[in-house]
Parts: C-alpha cells; structure tokens; sequence
C-alpha cells in the first residue's frame, strides 16, 4: 500500500491541521499541493493511498473567477476513475458534488453556517458515524449544496440540509470542519464576526459546545480516516 496522501489546500498558508496530523501519526507521508499558487496535480494517483482536498474561501462554481478552481474541478474525475480514497472537506465536499452533477448555492435567506451545529446521521451514515445521533461540528461556510442522484446521503442537517455523503465505495464528502483546532476555530469565528456574517453563532456559545464536544469529534475524525483508507478500491 502506498504511504502518501495527497492534501489539496486553496490558500498559501492553508495548513492541513488535525487530518494531516492524525494522517502522519498512522505512518503517512503528505505530499501538500497548493493549485492556486501554480502547484501541479498529478496525472497518475498509483503512489498515493488517498487525496483528501480542504476547504478554502472560494466557491465550487467561480471557476471562471479562479483558474484553480477550474483546474481542479476538471481533475476531480482522474481521482475517481482511480478509485483512490478520496475525502473532500467544505469546498472539497462541494466541488465533488458539482463534478457529480449536484448544485451547490448559496442559502436562500443569504445565511452563512458558522459554529457548531448539529449534524445528524442517516442510516447509511451510520456506516462512519456509529451509534451517535447527532455530532456537533464546527462549521463555517456559506454554500451548501445539492447531493448527486448517484450518492448517497450520510448526514443532514437544519441550516444546509446535505453535511456528508458517499459516492461508489471510496469517496466522502463532509460539511463541516473535523480538522480545525480550537485555537483556529477562535481565530475563523472572530474572524466572521468582525464581518458581521449573517448568522454566525456567538463566540460564547462556540467555546461553550467546543469544550462539551470537540473531544467526541477528536476521536471521531481518528477513527473515521482508517475507516476512509480502509475503502481502497484498487
């Protein structure tokens, strides 16, 4: 089994914290691509035992905004013809849709999910969620988007409907934000307040349903990406 895994981040500085941690204390090298300061993507994924792509400030549609963006929509299916595992976070979740054939769009009252909110597992979700009825993850995006006719639904939620799903056997898509630590979801929710972004929760009651929650989704995350790497098709 290859030892790599290809993380795809949208910004120069873009880390790929508690994935790209937990990844490398199961043994993994990351091999770290940023498209959108001129990195290449590769043709062939044989050397990689899967590509996981985070989320960034962009949106799945301007692809006409950001040649990046382009780039790695057109490159999305050379990852699943691979049938590599392939786990998409926020932006990646959304631009596996829009490559699936899902829309992906703004809230229709122009709200934005920022903090922690409850994610409920479907049935099939509970294949990576377990027992649990409800996982509280934090969250900061403004679009959602519509799930393919040939995925499956995983976890829903109140805000934006669709929070994870599963295409064939080896790609995920997920919402929210497993990877963030809780220095950076202090530093992205000061963030969208000083915006004033429409519908951000209280920096309060984030710190308040982290320090309940944030050790559930620790340990979810560790569990759920042996899981994903357990899906290789190849």
């Amino acid at each position: 089994m290859p030892d790599r895994i290809l993380c795809i981040v949208h910004q120069k500085h873009s880390r790929t914290r508690r994935v790209g941690r937990f990844l490398k204390r199961k043994g993994f090298e990351l091999d770290i691509r940023r498209p959108c300061i001129g990195h290449a993507l590769p043709e062939r994924l044989d050397d990689y035992a899967g590509v996981v792509v985070f989320g960034g400030p962009q949106s799945a549609y301007e692809h006409d905004k950001f040649d990046f963006i382009r780039q790695e929509l057109d490159w999305f299916p050379t990852v699943l013809d691979a049938e590599v595992p392939f786990l998409g976070i926020c932006l990646g979740c959304q631009m596996l849709a829009q490559v699936l054939g899902g829309r992906v769009h703004t809230h229709p009252d122009g709200l934005f999910e920022v903090g922690y909110f409850p994610v409920f597992p479907t049935e099939a979700g509970s294949e990576i969620f377990g027992d649990a009825d409800v996982v509280h993850a934090y969250q900061w995006h403004k679009d959602g988007y519509e799930v393919p006719d040939t995925a499956t639904v995983l976890a829903t939620g109140d805000r934006f409907a669709n929070q994870a799903f599963r295409y064939g056997q080896s790609a995920f898509g997920i919402q929210f934000h497993p990877e963030l630590t809780p220095s950076t979801m202090e530093l992205w929710s000061g963030f969208a307040h000083k915006r004033e972004v429409p519908g951000a929760q209280p920096v309060d009651e984030m710190k308040s349903v982290r320090d309940a929650h944030d050790q559930k989704v620790r340990r979810w995350l560790d569990g759920f990406l042996d899981q994903w790497l357990a899906t290789d098709a190849r």
